[in-house]
């Protein structure tokens, strides 16, 4: 469920060495499912365990989950990088804001699932994202464009080569094309 690195399993044990025994990390989700989510990894000292987390063994401690966050934390990586800037924990959880969906869900589920977890976070390095809106009866997902996305003037060129290019690769026979039904307005909101 997650994967911790050799390096970042190192890392925690040293870290635990100067807590209270039996104290091991807590690894949460804040908002699971929602455009909001964040991740976060806590110590859990023994007092802090609840009845219905999941324990996790790892080299020289265990990471409790608590169960709501189970699901939106399936594929997730911890890691501890060191470089010539210094070091640091990463925390990557790529089902944290949205749960990951089987490979045999409806088509509208696996696209609003790569819209959440893939296309989204990448729209939002310029403040933008979209939504699904429908699958029409052609089979082409009508997509509605908003924050920075809404009146740029690279909007276009997002859809055709990025957008709908991943998506009609991800679903070949299924997905025949994607349609914007956004009502682009210039604006000071626009990433241009």
């Amino acid at each position: 469920m997650i994967s911790i690195s050799e390096a970042a399993q190192a890392h925690f044990v040293k870290l635990l060495a100067d807590q209270t025994e039996g104290t091991h990390i807590r690894v949460f989700v804040i908002s699971p499912g929602t455009a909001q989510a964040e991740c976060g990894v806590s110590y859990c000292p023994p007092d802090a365990v609840e009845d219905d987390d999941m324990e996790l063994p790892f080299n020289g401690f265990k990471a409790m989950v608590d169960e709501k966050s189970v699901p939106f934390l399936q594929e997730a990586t911890i890691d501890y990088i060191t470089d010539q800037m210094g070091s640091q924990l990463t925390l990557k959880a790529p089902n944290a804001k949205m749960r990951k969906v089987s490979d045999d869900a409806p088509l509208k589920e696996r696209i609003e699932y790569v819209i959440q977890s893939e296309i989204n976070p990448q729209l939002a390095s310029h403040g933008g994202n979209i939504m699904l809106v429908e699958i029409s009866a052609e089979d082409v997902a009508v997509l509605q464009f908003g924050g920075g996305c809404n009146g740029c003037s690279q909007v276009d060129i997002t859809l055709k080569d990025g957008i709908e290019k991943q998506l009609l690769d991800l679903f070949p026979g299924e997905l025949k094309g994607v349609r914007d039904v956004t009502d682009h307005q210039h604006g000071e909101h626009s990433y241009a």
